[in-house]
């Protein structure tokens, strides 16, 4: 996205800004978000239609937002990078990573909530979803991320719906009327909606296993409102298909990373400069590295229908830990959606002995992994 300049434009103010973006994105990589906000408001302030600055803004100040957090700064900073983002926008409206950025931070602001509230985030996540899917046709993580919120909308509902008529989940058949009908009604082409758009995303990238996944699960919510047993048994089966599938495919790629659901926003881009010699707010640290740091390690309980599935594998997060060695947030990056929230749930009872850099505590981004292995 830079600008390629010619020898006569570049005036004195000119190098002058360029050096306050690089010190800025140098801040930004040696984890001090505070000081690469600072310094990206007075590039912003000096160019104000500059796409960079206000793109490097934003991404700074989501770096700084901790989703779940309640307090008037961590809003103040969800809002800010909305407002930045907005603005690259309104420079280039279809800017991918301004677009992706928006749909992660509508995504991952859902994750707390309830009820409509939550529903509304959902809903906006997947408008700029469907932007961004429009800018850039390839771009797999857009629909993929699609299809992960309407599995988010509908799994809550059709498990209240098992649990009030007393169906465990592995019990088979769909559900009874009349909530069956009210579900359906309200579901039914949201879910094929879903559907498509994880085929979309397996069409971009057929190794696509985290796209099978959610495509299997969803697949089975369909079962759910099937109006026989046998139309349930055959959309069981079809979703069996693409559990093999997905199982398959992770055994192909093992050692490999998946795409994140949903995408986290573009970092800055390489630059030079220096970033002042400010112990850092937060720095990243090797998963290896900070296991050997916990001090209270909370081991997941196995979810009874992976079992029944015989779904193993691993969940892999990254992990902010605070400056008292709790952890604050957890961002799925990989692993089989009916073992994701049994490994969140452990995860975030974890502690960690406090991190000091230069004599201060800091907050550490780490790599977690969750292993589930099945015995014979």
């Amino acid at each position: 996205m830079r600008r390629y300049l010619t020898l006569i434009a570049l005036a004195l103010t000119g190098l002058y800004g360029q050096e306050v973006l690089n010190q800025g994105v140098a801040a930004f990589k040696s984890g001090n978000y505070q000081r690469a906000v600072e310094l990206f408001q007075q590039e912003a302030a000096a160019h104000p239609n500059s796409v960079d600055a206000h793109l490097y803004l934003g991404t700074a100040y989501l770096s700084l937002w901790i989703p779940g957090a309640r307090s008037p700064d961590n809003a103040a900073n969800a809002r800010s990078a909305e407002i930045e983002f907005r603005r690259v926008l309104e420079l280039d409206a279809n800017n991918t990573a301004a677009l992706a950025s928006l749909a992660s931070l509508a995504y991952n602001a859902a994750a707390p909530l309830k009820g409509e509230e939550k529903d509304r985030k959902f809903d906006e996540a997947m408008d700029w979803y469907k932007r961004l899917a429009a800018v850039d046709p390839t771009n797999k993580e857009a629909p993929y991320s699609m299809g992960v919120i309407v599995w988010a909308k509908c799994y809550s509902a059709m498990m209240a719906a098992r649990a009030a008529q007393h169906l465990r989940p592995e019990d088979p058949g769909p559900l009874a009327s009349p909530q069956k009908e009210e579900l359906r009604a309200q579901y039914s082409s949201m879910l094929e909606e879903g559907m498509t758009n994880l085929e979309r995303a397996l069409q971009l990238d057929p190794q696509y296993d985290d796209a099978m996944a959610y495509l299997n699960l969803l697949i089975r919510e369909r079962a759910a409102l099937r109006d026989t047993k046998a139309e349930w048994a055959a959309d069981v089966a079809f979703a069996n298909g693409w559990m093999k599938k997905t199982l398959d495919a992770k055994m192909q790629a093992r050692g490999m990373s998946t795409a994140p659901p949903p995408p986290p926003p573009p970092p800055p881009p390489s630059g030079g400069g220096g970033g002042g010699s400010r112990t850092p707010m937060r720095v990243r640290v090797g998963g290896n590295v900070q296991a050997a740091n916990i001090i209270q390690k909370v081991a997941p309980v196995y979810p009874e229908l992976a079992k029944q599935a015989r779904i193993s594998g691993q969940v892999r997060f990254t992990v902010i830990i605070g400056k008292d060695g709790t952890v604050l947030n957890i961002q799925l990056v990989s692993g089989h959606p009916l073992l994701v929230a049994a490994a969140r749930d452990a995860v975030k009872d974890w502690i960690y002995k406090p991190t000091l850099l230069n004599g201060n505590p800091v907050e550490v981004i780490t790599q977690v992994d969750v292993n589930f292995t099945l015995s014979n």
